[in-house]
């Protein structure tokens, strides 16, 4: 608990923005429903199925009930959309209603914020509050919680005996990335190959500029228009705060970059800010703001939520975020503006002339996640009960769907369509109840591509914006042989678990200020923010990391 505890004092100094990979600070993949079965195709109930497991493996037989009543705390993030309770809604008490009161289980649902994520998990952990799955979308935040045994071991075979069916999507994930130090410390949720993690622009005002969308193909095309909206008083980039998830300098990365290298930079957890690519990331940005071309209180911008307002306001003609059928981004913008029109960034408009849209690539799973070490073992197993009870076809389907005729019809192809603006007692969250059903997949399992696809597109576009939920499945597919996802470290980088939190304090601190400066100071503010960030401890996460690298201690 000292190690828990240090923690805990470093994050109350800091938001914990996370990532779930992709191009985003939280890159999930907001889709429908991935499941193989049509509504009302049989299940497989998870007591019943542990109950068929060989009688040699000793487990006991929860099928009938737990004897006397457990209690889980199951994790959903709260994105605070507005008019929605995350931990009591018709979802939740559904849960409780068809799996707690079958188990005698007491399904109790934990809040933790999405912009302030580790800090919320580690005052829980501290005050012995935290709910009974540890959750994270980034392995190296997961191996922290590893570090700070907050976590149990867990038995392979137990998971297989008590979910069966989420075992058989996770087992390959776990076998493969879930021990540390020899021991099983992480389950995963299954990921399909799919992102809906976008950015939208005013197309009126690109118009107004005199430019095509599609002519956006390059980073200075895209300057050069947004000089067009300055002058004609339009409004500026959306820039927000970058914290916490550091993918921001792929597309100033020289294609193709060696496996050694990418290794010892791309990381998550901590800024790469001594790079080349972050450096005219950062060059780009400074000549932005001294230019009048970006929100001069990017800084401010410090979640989505503050982002999203400012593009509502029609104050910046961007915003980056994760497109969803329930979104009401488009709506809330036009009761402000009426003629605003609305498109899809294409992947260029990012890129230096001479790049390429490269990105980070997903890791092969989706959520990680551990229990904690003061659960019981009739909490853990009715947890593996809960996750299969999840993972099952008409649950998984209702969760990502809600009820037919109410909130979606099925078309020709047995797909729900959403019914617009559908506001009765089982509305789904603003997306799609991913926050809940993460736990299981990222997205949608279909028979064939063609499905999925579309599948995904009705699930990404709210009723009317059809095209750009097809345009943003375009680009993520025209840019798929540039994204590399991250190196995975087989053991503990001692020094990023050290010095981490006081790094993503600092790297705000100091891009910040560089970004602000005057360009003719930019050279000499840049080399003395480096040196600062390369002795407040990033170069000894270098030297661990490259001693790793030396020896083949990564896969690429």
């Amino acid at each position: 608990m000292k190690k828990l505890l240090a923690a805990a004092m470093a994050a109350l100094m800091t938001l914990g923005l996370t990532a779930c990979g992709g191009g985003d600070p939280a890159a999930t993949v907001n889709a429908p429903d991935a499941t193989t079965a049509a509504p009302g195709a049989a299940t497989q109930d998870p007591a019943s199925a542990a109950a068929t497991a060989p009688a040699d493996e000793g487990y006991a037989d929860y099928s009938a009930g737990f004897p006397q009543k457990v209690t889980i705390e199951i994790p959903v993030y709260d994105r605070a959309f507005e008019g929605w309770d995350v931990t009591n809604n018709y979802y939740t008490q559904w849960a409780q209603s068809e799996f707690g009161d079958k188990y005698n289980v007491e399904v109790k649902y934990v809040a933790v914020g999405r912009s302030t994520e580790v800090q919320d998990y580690t005052q829980m952990l501290t005050s012995h509050t935290a709910p009974t799955i540890i959750m994270h979308y980034d392995m190296p935040q997961a191996v922290t919680y590893y570090t700070q045994d907050v976590m149990q071991e867990l038995d392979n075979a137990e998971i297989a005996n008590y979910a069966p069916t989420f075992w058989s999507y996770s087992q390959e994930s776990t076998e493969t990335y879930g021990a540390i130090d020899g021991k099983t410390m992480f389950t995963f949720a299954v990921r399909p190959a799919a992102d809906n993690y976008t950015t939208i622009i005013r197309k009126d005002w690109v118009e107004a500029a005199g430019y095509k969308v599609e002519d956006l193909t390059t980073l200075e095309k895209y300057n050069e228009m947004l000089l067009k909206w300055k002058e004609l008083g339009l409004g500026v980039d959306g820039e927000m705060l970058t914290q916490n998830n550091y993918v921001y300098s792929y597309s100033f990365r020289d294609w193709p970059n060696d496996p050694q290298w990418r290794a010892l930079y791309s990381d998550l957890g901590v800024a790469d800010l001594t790079t080349d690519a972050t450096k005219d990331w950062l060059k780009n940005l400074n000549y932005m703001y001294n230019n009048g071309l970006v929100d001069p209180e990017f800084y401010l911008r410090d979640d989505y939520t503050k982002a999203e307002a400012e593009f509502v306001a029609g104050n910046v003609g961007t915003y980056q975020f994760y497109i969803a059928a329930g979104t009401d981004v488009f709506s809330a913008t036009l009761a402000n503006d009426p003629g605003a029109t609305f498109a899809i960034v294409p992947p260029g408009a990012i890129v230096p002339e001479g790049k390429v849209a490269q990105s980070r690539g997903y890791w092969p799973f989706g959520m990680i996640m551990g229990i904690n070490y003061e659960a019981t073992d009739e909490e853990r197993i009715a947890t593996w009960m809960f996750l299969e009870w999840l993972s099952q076809p008409d649950v998984i389907w209702k969760w990502q769907n809600g009820v037919e005729n109410e909130n979606y019809t099925l078309n020709s192809d047995g797909i729900p369509v959403k019914v617009a603006d559908y506001a009765g007692q089982y509305k789904l969250s603003n997306n799609n109840n991913k926050d809940y059903w993460c736990l299981v997949t990222e997205g949608l399992r279909y028979p064939t591509d063609e499905l999925f696809d579309k599948a995904n597109l009705l699930g990404w576009a709210p009723p009317g914006y059809e095209q750009l939920a097809a345009d943003t499945l375009k680009y993520y597919k025209e840019i798929d042989e540039y994204r590399t996802p991250d190196a995975l470290f087989p053991v503990v980088i001692a020094s990023l678990t050290e010095y981490k939190t006081e790094l993503n304090e600092l790297f705000k601190q100091l891009y910040v200020k560089v970004a602000t400066i005057p360009e003719a100071d930019f050279e000499s503010a840049y080399a003395d923010a480096c040196q600062e960030y390369l002795d407040a401890g990033y170069q000894e996460i270098l030297d661990e990391k490259q001693s790793l690298i030396d020896s083949g201690s990564f896969t690429p």
